[in-house]
């Protein structure tokens, strides 16, 4: 079962932009309950998609610039890369079925 990748912004661009896979951003706090809430059905999705899916999870606490870039202004934000570039996201804690419509097309 594969495991969610911590984002920071020494690994962005290797993790992220240069993926051979899309790539489901989570964009999070320790504080936020939303956060926690869709938390385990990320991690789940992780595995669900393992070699069609990679997910990495930015700490917005830790990682401020990343968030920044992104525009982040309201967490739990999803964001989806493919071949490097933003192809969806939506913000607050969804349903499993609705993070899956952010990539569906894409794995």
């Amino acid at each position: 079962m594969s495991e969610c990748i911590q984002i920071t912004g020494a690994n962005f661009e290797t993790e992220v932009l240069q993926s051979p896979v899309p790539v489901l951003l989570d964009f999070w706090a320790a504080w936020c309950g939303p956060c926690k809430m869709i938390g385990p059905v990320v991690e789940k999705l992780a595995g669900e998609y393992d070699g069609r899916l990679r997910v990495g999870k930015v700490n917005v606490d830790d990682e401020s610039d990343l968030a920044s870039r992104h525009g982040i202004v309201s967490i739990p934000t999803l964001i989806v890369y493919n071949e490097g570039n933003i192809v969806n996201q939506t913000a607050g804690a969804v349903p499993k079925q609705n993070i899956e419509a952010l990539f569906r097309d894409l794995v």
